[in-house]
């Protein structure tokens, strides 16, 4: 069965190829490529063709990349900046991992953060969010015709205590094969400020503009990434939403060697976590 696995399970950060050289060894077929998800990198026409050697020996496929909103501090690149050119430097970084992904012959979508109102965000600094969102969608308005050209619409995550408020709001204004839901199961799973998490019960909501998937587990507490079964998700429920919605790729997980018994061995881990997900994903049926 093909299955897709970030490249940062053990770092986001330096040269990926012995990470993906591991990635295929433990038999998973896809990348969620995860490398430099949060930073102001730019990727180079060098780093890229290297890539594809890479993916070139190993047989691996590109399925989604994760864009940065530059969100690491002291950023300069955040596509909802409220700042005209952080916005701008934002939208070039966008469309770096765009033209990654053409060049990498990818399969899936480009994955991007966003702002969020949870549960108790307060009215001020709901007004702040509004006026980033005003600038997110200047800068779909400027993305969005090269995604659309190139085949890879654009996944928004959602977040721990996400109300999906202005995710439901970008749906409403963007049709859902230029924009559509990248649902993080970690995410959706963490209890928020003692309020119990609702993550799948929004998903439920959006299940036909579902495009993309972060799939990981944690026991409710904190964003753990670990795979399948270690944590609290009920992962028939979740694998079965998977199954009636819009979803119809590769399914891809989204999990770090960091809160498992195999922190410092990641063939195991790789090894572990493959059993994990295969278990989990035939629930899809898809």
């Amino acid at each position: 069965m093909k299955l897709a696995i970030a490249t940062d399970y053990k770092g986001s950060l330096g040269c990926p190829e012995d990470s993906l050289e591991r990635i295929a060894g433990a038999g998973f077929t896809h990348l969620h490529w995860c490398h430099q998800w949060n930073t102001d990198h730019f990727y180079t026409d060098m780093e890229i063709a290297k890539i594809a050697r890479i993916l070139k020996n190993t047989g691996l496929v590109l399925l989604d990349i994760h864009g940065s909103d530059g969100s690491a501090g002291g950023s300069i690149c955040t596509w909802y900046s409220t700042d005209e050119t952080y916005r701008r430097n934002g939208v070039d970084l966008v469309m770096n991992r765009l033209r990654m992904m053409a060049m990498l012959q990818a399969e899936g979508t480009l994955m991007m953060h966003l702002p969020y109102i949870a549960e108790d965000t307060g009215e001020q600094q709901q007004a702040n969010v509004m006026r980033q969102v005003d600038a997110l969608r200047r800068s779909l308005d400027e993305i969005l015709p090269s995604s659309r050209a190139l085949g890879f619409p654009i996944a928004l995550e959602n977040f721990s205590g996400d109300t999906f408020k202005v995710t439901s709001l970008l749906f409403d204004e963007y049709p859902p094969d230029a924009v559509g839901l990248c649902y993080d199961s970690g995410h959706g799973n963490i209890d928020h400020k003692g309020q119990q998490a609702k993550g799948m019960e929004h998903l439920e909501k959006f299940l036909d503009r579902l495009q993309a998937l972060h799939l990981h587990d944690n026991d409710g507490s904190g964003d753990q990434h670990q795979p399948p079964r270690y944590g609290t998700i009920d992962w028939e429920r979740l694998m079965k939403n998977i199954g009636r919605s819009s979803y119809s790729r590769v399914i891809s997980f989204e999990m770090s060697m960091a809160h498992t018994p195999f922190k410092d061995d990641p063939d195991a881990f790789l090894a572990d976590a493959r059993k994990r997900c295969l278990e989990v994903a035939r629930l899809a049926g898809i």
